[in-house]
């Protein structure tokens, strides 16, 4: 029989186990120690960043602050000594408004690439009462609504983009950044380059010199409709307002995908209308020119005319990266200790980091801008060198080949997607699984194509197409098998049947990211050491009171 005093002396061993344990295979937080660095800038890159510092900090001790304060403020305070390092959209030397940008004159530093992605026009628009979430637009027309030359949402340049919706007669409530912002720079750089007439005749209207090209601050004409508001998330956080109804603009990929709501696909040059996930940014920015001069302030910074243009059919056409901005001396505060904590940042983020760009809403870096951006961390004063391994580097767009195997994996948009009389169902970014019926469009029948593949419906009962033609009734094409005329729209004067499909939901859905500790040695002797702990503090009194039962009963049959 087991005594007490064994079950005492079992416990005590499990109890040695564990610290053993733990002195042998400590979490690298316990065994490593890093300098706290802060950071600012970037508010178009601060979602990845975000689960990166996340990351980082729960595997190995890491502590990164960001605030994520607009490209503008990010740069300025970099200059002034007040952060670590900056993250901008944007490179030093912009001067708008008759204000200069110079870099810093008292700290040498370097621009690195960190993550790629779409600046996309995020909206809130329904028909009926439900969410519209395969809007299509051209270029020209975001330029015109834009610079407020379309002020209506069923006017007749947004229709031809959108032939299967039956458009609402409600005003078009433009949402810019007020603060000096990357984004704006990318959009607007866009805008200037491809519809430069627009763009500077807006640009007059609202009181700024011409040429206007490129700004961070965008002009906004008094008493327009325009609303400006701070921040990727506080324009995205308006929109998504039922009292913004009618409101669109231009954010982040990412920031759509975590509110839940829906994107317009953006016409290419091959006239396919095209989202900006992470494939169709990856092939949009294989045309992208590179600064490689590497004695240039410039050097690694980027040219996207060739982006705009390329003729690829499943490009997305305001596709751009963003920089960190570097030290690369010890000047104003910056350490070793703090280099080698932001190397040490950066070697994860180049490479594992970037698995998890797509979830984020970003598209990964590729395998050049890889090698590049370990260019620049080798600079870093501290920076741990010996990392640096592109080898080990697993990155999803390296392949054996050295191309980009996103890009070359990346699916070809559907039939329904190109410019002309059909229309795709599919709901974009946050709004993916809310499909908007296109089946009644023009009275017909909900074929197969416009069910669950996507494509566009043709006409009659929503018989074959679920819910983008479904049985149960059309929005636009009359009653269905079992539809009943139902109330009136009152933005169109539609007579919309009771048995209408779509969604009404405008709550947003989170997005679930995995973390890089999920599993791994400190995972699993965490689990473990839980276990072996539960059993020093249950099992002896578990074990006990089973002998002190098996005792008794021995006595009882004696």
């Amino acid at each position: 029989m087991i005594s007490r005093v064994a079950v005492l002396r079992l416990g005590a061993v499990l109890a040695a186990m564990v610290c053993l344990l733990l002195a042998v295979h400590p979490p690298a937080a316990w065994s490593v120690s890093y300098t706290k660095i802060n950071g600012s800038g970037s508010t178009w890159s601060s979602n990845a960043l975000d689960q990166w510092r996340r990351n980082v900090s729960s595997n190995i001790g890491l502590t990164i602050n960001f605030t994520a304060s607009g490209s503008s403020v990010g740069r300025q305070e970099f200059k002034e000594g007040v952060s670590d390092f900056g993250v901008s959209e944007i490179p030093y030397g912009l001067t708008e408004g008759g204000t200069a940008d110079p870099p810093p004159s008292k700290r040498s530093y370097a621009y690195m690439p960190i993550v790629a992605g779409g600046t996309s026009f995020m909206y809130n628009l329904r028909i009926g009462g439900k969410m519209v979430t395969n809007l299509r637009l051209s270029g020209e027309v975001i330029t015109k609504i834009f610079t407020g030359k379309i002020t209506m949402w069923n006017a007749p340049e947004i229709k031809a983009d959108n032939p299967k919706l039956t458009l609402p007669a409600r005003k078009v409530v433009p949402v810019v950044r007020s603060d000096g912002s990357g984004t704006t720079a990318q959009f607007t750089t866009w805008m200037s380059k491809e519809y430069g007439s627009l763009w500077n005749d807006y640009c007059r209207r609202a009181g700024r010199s011409t040429p206007c090209g490129l700004t961070s601050y965008y002009p906004v004409i008094p008493g327009s409709a325009t609303v400006a508001k701070s921040g990727s998330l506080g324009v995205a956080g308006s929109v998504k307002q039922s009292q913004f109804e009618g409101a669109i603009t231009y954010v982040e990929y990412s920031y759509a995908m975590k509110t839940g709501f829906p994107v317009a696909k953006l016409l290419n040059k091959s006239g396919y209308y095209v989202e900006p996930t992470a494939s169709s940014v990856a092939v949009a920015l294989l045309q992208a020119k590179i600064n490689e001069d590497k004695n240039s302030a410039d050097y690694l910074t980027q040219i996207l005319d060739g982006v705009y243009h390329s003729t690829d059919r499943r490009t997305y056409p305001l596709s751009s990266y963003s920089y960190m901005i570097i030290p690369t001396s010890t000047q104003l505060g910056f350490t070793t200790g703090k280099g080698k904590s932001l190397g040490t940042f950066a070697n994860y983020f180049l490479c594992d980091g970037q698995q998890q760009a797509e979830e984020l809403g970003y598209s990964p870096l590729p395998v050049n801008l890889v090698q590049k951006g370990f260019d620049q961390v080798r600079k870093i004063p501290g920076a741990p060198l010996a990392n640096i391994n592109i080898k080990n580097c697993r990155n999803p767009t390296f392949s054996t080949d050295g191309s980009n195997t996103l890009a070359k994996n990346a699916p070809y948009p559907k039939a329904c997607d190109k410019q002309g009389a059909q229309q795709c169902a599919d709901g974009t970014a946050g709004a993916k699984d809310k499909p908007t019926n296109v089946g009644g469009s023009s009275g017909g029948s909900g074929t197969s194509g416009g069910g669950t593949t996507g494509g566009s419906a043709s006409g009659g009962s929503g018989t074959a197409g679920t819910t983008a033609g479904a049985a149960g009734g059309s929005t636009a094409g009359g009653s269905t098998a079992g539809g009943t005329t139902g109330a009136v729209d009152p933005d169109t004067g539609e007579q919309l049947g009771a048995g209408g499909t779509g969604d009404t939901s405008v709550t947003g859905t989170p997005v679930n990211l995995a973390s890089a500790d999920s599993m791994g040695l400190r995972g699993a002797l965490m689990a473990l050491s839980a276990a072996l702990l539960l059993g020093v503090v249950v099992g002896p009194p578990v074990a006990a009171r089973a002998l002190a039962a098996r005792a008794r009963r021995k006595g009882d049959v004696r």
